[in-house]
């Protein structure tokens, strides 16, 4: 019975990887880069667009940095006329499409920085995705120009929810 039990397991095991990849292997990061913030900042955001080459749909539903004691998924809502930040548990990315994490929009929250992150620096991102497979991402640290959408995230007029 073991034997027939092992047999059974190794034959599904080569048959699954090839119809099954990993979303993580589905899912191309493209041009991925996060926000240079003045020191004083207790928090910054990584953007990057997700495209699904996959034939089914995916999700980010975390990730991990080692700039940031705390990394959340967030997205902006209009909420009684004002914009505010909110968590999200996944952020969907379609079969064959894609998701685009910008400002204003779907990002990755570092929360607590650990040190000021300046243009030029690097921020290691490891995405999660729905079926628990992982990503490491490396993100330039990118001047903020313009200060539109996240730049006065924490300055009053925006207001962040946990």
């Amino acid at each position: 019975m073991k034997k027939t039990f092992a047999a059974l397991a190794l034959s599904a095991a080569a048959w699954f990887p090839a119809t099954w990849a990993a979303d993580a292997d589905q899912v191309q990061v493209i041009d991925p880069y996060a926000r240079a913030v003045p020191p004083t900042a207790p928090a910054s955001a990584a953007f990057m667009t997700l495209r699904n080459r996959g034939d089914h749909p995916t999700a980010l539903v975390g990730a991990e940095s080692d700039v940031a004691e705390i990394t959340e998924l967030h997205t902006h809502v209009h909420e009684n006329g004002m914009m505010k930040m909110r968590p999200v548990a996944r952020i969907p990315v379609p079969a064959k499409g894609k998701t685009q994490l910008k400002p204003g929009g779907y990002h990755i929250m570092l929360i607590r920085l650990k040190h000021p992150l300046k243009p030029g620096d690097k921020v290691h991102l490891t995405l999660r995705f729905a079926d628990g497979s992982t990503r490491a991402v490396t993100a330039p640290v990118r001047p903020i120009n313009g200060m539109g959408g996240m730049g006065h995230m924490h300055h009053g007029n925006m207001h962040h929810a946990h």
